[in-house]
């Protein structure tokens, strides 16, 4: 089903919410001129902040309390997942057909989308290590673009779908990919601690024209290694909220990773292996760049 510009919620204001941690303190907020609008007074969680993000007048509403909030420059915290304890982390496999033609499984697309989960520990935020487990070294990259939902929803349709997203982040699924391959779940390879990130921030969904004309691209020390449209999601944004949901309510804050294209490292001549001291960088267009450094895990 293509889309066109009216099946998208269109801009108030622009808002990107991310968390921190300064000091010992979990602060979380609004970005802007490279710095954080402390709201943590305001909302009991992240996840408050974006449903509030979410809901009508809501931005408007943080746009106020920002104005009003204490701020800290980026430099100055440690940036986090945007939500970093979301009750729900589904992540969609086998979604672009590039990654399912170079991998080493059966080459096709599932009917339904094929989900797996991680755990909250896995992840980090923007400039925060990324740590190679030392019960493997086949650590792989997979870039992402992540939706945040913003509603609780349950048994959504396409004409609802969309309706749910809060907002959009880049995500990075790293994966130990001889623990993915132990067995036919993919849940082991996925969560080892420290693994993955999100992040810069979420970027509301009224300041993305269409989620359907971003261009994802991953990079390894610079070199780019995936680059792909999100027009090639073999299932897209509506059907996995819809598949989703149908399982299981959504709620505001969790995060659905919609899948990665082709070029990941297992496939190439040598593998390229997250090793210590590599960057890796995943780009989407409009929603920002997300860059870690992968260190050893330590002892």
């Amino acid at each position: 089903m293509r889309h066109t510009e009216a099946d998208y919620p269109q801009k108030e204001t622009e808002v990107k919410i991310t968390s921190a941690r300064r000091g010992t303190d979990l602060i979380f907020g609004v970005v802007s001129d490279d710095e954080l609008a402390d709201l943590s007074a305001s909302f009991s969680s992240p996840q408050e902040l974006v449903a509030e993000a979410h809901a009508e007048g809501g931005r408007s509403r943080i746009d106020s309390m920002a104005a009003e909030a204490e701020r800290f420059n980026l430099d100055d915290v440690t940036l986090l997942p945007p939500v970093p304890f979301p009750r729900r982390i589904l992540c969609v496999g086998k979604n672009y057909a590039a990654h399912i033609a170079e991998s080493d499984q059966a080459a096709a697309a599932t009917p339904h989308p094929a989900i797996f989960t991680r755990f909250p520990s896995s992840l980090v935020g923007h400039g925060e290590h990324l740590e190679r487990s030392r019960a493997s070294t086949s650590y792989d990259y997979e870039g992402e673009l992540a939706i945040i939902i913003g509603q609780p929803t349950r048994y959504a349709t396409r004409d609802n779908a969309l309706d749910a997203i809060a907002g959009y982040a880049c995500f990075m699924d790293g994966t130990m990919r001889d623990f993915q391959r132990h067995t036919s779940q993919f849940v082991p390879g996925k969560s080892f601690d420290r693994s993955g990130a999100c992040g810069p921030w979420m970027v509301t969904a009224d300041e993305i024209a269409d989620p359907y004309a971003l261009t994802l691209t991953t990079r390894v020390d610079g070199e780019v290694v995936q680059q792909a449209s999100t027009s090639l999601l073999i299932h897209d944004l509506e059907a996995v909220i819809i598949y989703c949901s149908t399982f299981t309510t959504l709620e505001p804050g969790d995060i659905i990773a919609t899948g990665t294209p082709g070029g990941v490292g297992y496939v190439k001549e040598p593998p390229l292996w997250l090793e210590p001291g590599r960057e890796v960088s995943v780009d989407v267009t409009e929603v920002g760049t997300l860059v870690n450094t992968v260190i050893d895990e330590p002892a």
